[in-house]
């Protein structure tokens, strides 16, 4: 390293090591004493001093006797509390008194009442969005991640459920979920994105939060069965080429798979972050192509039908193909997600308390592997600096990427590009439209992964920005 960028990163640190002192409340050790007398209790002389003795629990009182009415209870059904919680009351001072006992919830769990991110859901109720602008890591838990149907969401019961694989092979087959799980199964880390995500956003800004923007992509722990494990158990027949997916919702959904694909990553899961796959998700048994479309991972799964040829099903043809506006041509099977990224804070309907040290962070992710580097821009894309990435950095995966910015109280325009490590970038609007024409009514523009820009206003607020306007 020249002593030159040596001195610019020393600058730099010491300028951030500046600004992050001016955040918190300063106060005085006395302050700080006396808030600390104000939260003593007398149960410091007898530590667990609430807590229910033997004799109390072998007399039946228990734990509520001990601590009298102020056991922790849910409220009774249609609280105010938000989805996914349960609504308690709120201590005075929670050293002073006993918490709730475990399992009055049921047993599940919830998350804290505080919290209240949930997915948008689109006005014909089709598609819910998963909220990116209060993501942690790179984990979608199972209760926000994306979902996207076209026919509702079907109510299976997993005993009379099954998986057929036939065609073009020796022997055709019935697997119930019992029996796939039954192979030798293996968990993966990946990321799934609609390829109509962000489709509406190729020639203005149309919608206003990084959720509306790019809230159809989650990454999630998968666990199944590698497809390749089925197939030769069937036994594939000279010239098999194909599998059509077929699933079990009112859409019957039907998409043409290369065989090269379902012998090398594709799995057939039934599990997510730890548990049964959710029925939004699939349940019980979905197709799931790593890299590619979320549309091609059919869920609800129950057959494979190989074959030597491609069956052109109305999701391929008619839907989920790239319009080239400039020739009048569509590209067809275009099944791998590029490299892309976006900046979740500071992003749309934001807005900054004031001039000083902000973490810009983010996510980036590609169908062709890892991510290799991300750079921030906070000048519209003038200059571009490299961002850190947040281990693991997984292959098909989202990275979290972090990059330390003083902001200094004037408009600025922040963006995100991503380089996965093919060597593929993530492009301009003008690069993309460059390619494959404009787009200014019609279908939706998949596979849409241009750099996303977020405006920063002087007085903080933040909204989605568009270069061509």
């Amino acid at each position: 390293m020249h002593s030159t960028d040596s001195e610019r990163l020393n600058t730099k640190a010491r300028a951030i090591k500046e600004a992050l002192s001016r955040v918190g409340e300063p106060i005085s050790e006395a302050q700080a004493k006396n808030i600390a007398a104000q939260e003593d209790c007398e149960c410091k002389d007898g530590m667990f001093a609430l807590a229910a003795t033997r004799r109390q629990i072998f007399a039946g009182s228990g734990l509520v006797a001990a601590v009298g009415m102020t056991v922790m209870l849910p409220r009774a059904a249609g609280a105010k509390a938000p989805a996914g919680a349960v609504e308690y009351p709120v201590e005075d001072d929670s050293t002073k008194e006993q918490g709730r006992m475990m399992g009055v919830d049921g047993g599940y769990g919830s998350r804290s009442q505080f919290e209240s991110e949930v997915r948008w859901t689109n006005p014909t109720k089709s598609a819910g969005f998963s909220p990116l602008q209060n993501s942690y890591g790179t984990i979608t838990p199972s209760g926000l991640h994306y979902e996207r149907h076209h026919g509702g969401i079907p109510n299976i019961d997993p005993a009379r459920h099954s998986l057929v694989i036939h065609g073009m092979v020796d022997r055709p087959i019935k697997y119930s979920l019992a029996d796939l799980k039954r192979f030798p199964t293996l968990s993966r880390t990946y990321f799934l994105e609609c390829s109509g995500t962000t489709g509406s956003e190729i020639m203005k800004a149309r919608e206003p939060t990084v959720q509306r923007t790019h809230g159809l992509v989650s990454t999630s722990e998968w666990t199944g069965v590698p497809l390749s494990t089925l197939l030769k158990q069937t036994g594939l027949k000279p010239g098999a080429a194909w599998v059509l997916a077929e699933g079990a919702d009112a859409a019957v959904m039907t998409r043409s798979v290369p065989i090269d694909k379902c012998m090398s990553d594709a799995l057939i899961v039934f599990a997510q972050n730890g548990e049964a796959m959710r029925p939004e998700q699939g349940y019980p048994m979905r197709l799931f192509l790593p890299g590619w479309e979320g549309n091609i991972s059919i869920k609800w799964l129950r057959r494979l039908e190989i074959s030597d040829k491609p069956y052109y099903t109305r999701e391929e043809t008619s839907k989920y193909t790239d319009l080239i506006t400039t020739t009048g041509k569509s590209r067809i099977f275009t099944f791998t997600m590029d490299a892309k990224s976006v900046i979740t804070f500071p992003s749309g309907e934001m807005k900054l308390p004031g001039a000083g040290f902000y973490e810009i962070t983010g996510l980036a992710w590609s169908g062709r592997g890892k991510i290799a580097r991300v750079e921030v821009s906070t000048d519209g894309g003038k200059s571009w600096n490299l961002a850190s990435l947040q281990d693991p950095v997984l292959a098909i995966s989202q990275t979290r990427f972090r990059f330390p910015w003083i902001w200094d109280g004037t408009s600025a325009v922040i963006q995100s590009r991503a380089t996965d490590e093919t060597g593929y970038s993530q492009p301009t609007h003008q690069q993309l439209i460059a390619e494959r024409g404009p787009l200014e009514t019609g279908s939706l523009f998949y596979h849409m992964n241009a750099v996303q820009s977020w405006s920063i206003a002087a007085d903080g607020n933040v909204k989605n920005a568009h270069p061509l306007g």
